[in-house]
């Protein structure tokens, strides 16, 4: 009787069954790794703002701490962004004709606020309180990178679960002194591990990994 298939469907009998297993673990690999990507977290993107504000200026140049704008960072769980008012106690003196400002004056004389466009974006799912990171020695680099060496602000972090939970499994690796909070490039000292250790005792800091820490 004569040969149906030739030897060669053998082989690629082989390679489609091969690829019937591979393929779709190869494609669930590819989306997980696209959905930790910058492409999709928008890490490292320097958003546009409705004035070019630049923290690496303010922050940076000027030394303006970041409490200063974001006033409630310490009190609650909205860091809180600054009324326009804010900008104009310099802003009223200092380049107080530049074009670039003419939005700020503009809110200041209709009483319309600024429309500042998010940067860190959290889901409705997801409860988040700036003061207990404050409070507890979380410094705002840790999340918000080096502000004071961004032109643009971007997101410094990628803010999914799983860097979330790096931190919470282990956070006193992560505080540092109540007065370095807001200081941007802080260089530990040496002994930082025993500091560390001290301050976790001191400030109640405790692993936080159930569910119902952040999800509410």
């Amino acid at each position: 009787m004569a040969q149906v298939f030739p030897r060669s469907a053998n082989a690629l009998a082989r390679v489609t069954l091969l690829g019937a297993i591979i393929g779709p673990i190869g494609a669930l690999g590819v989306l997980w790794v696209l959905a930790r990507s910058p492409y999709v977290t928008g890490q490292g993107t320097p958003i546009d703002q409705p004035i070019p504000f630049s923290h690496k200026h303010h922050v940076g140049d000027d030394g303006i701490a970041c409490e200063y704008c974001h006033t409630t960072v310490a009190t609650s769980a909205f860091a809180g962004m600054p009324a326009t008012e804010t900008c104009m106690n310099c802003h009223a003196q200092v380049w107080s004709q530049s074009d670039t400002l003419a939005p700020v004056r503009l809110s200041a004389q209709t009483g319309q606020p600024l429309v500042w466009q998010r940067v860190y974006a959290l889901p409705d799912y997801v409860y988040f309180d700036h003061s207990i990171h404050v409070q507890k020695g979380v410094a705002c680099e840790t999340c918000h990178g080096r502000v004071d060496e961004m032109p643009r602000v971007m997101k410094a972090s990628s803010l999914q679960m799983q860097w979330c939970l790096d931190c919470h499994r282990d956070p006193t690796a992560n505080i540092r002194p109540r007065e370095d909070v807001t200081t941007m490039g802080w260089q530990p000292p040496a002994n930082i591990a025993d500091i560390q250790r001290d301050l976790a005792l001191q400030n109640h800091v405790q692993s936080k990994t159930d569910c119902s820490t952040c999800h509410r």
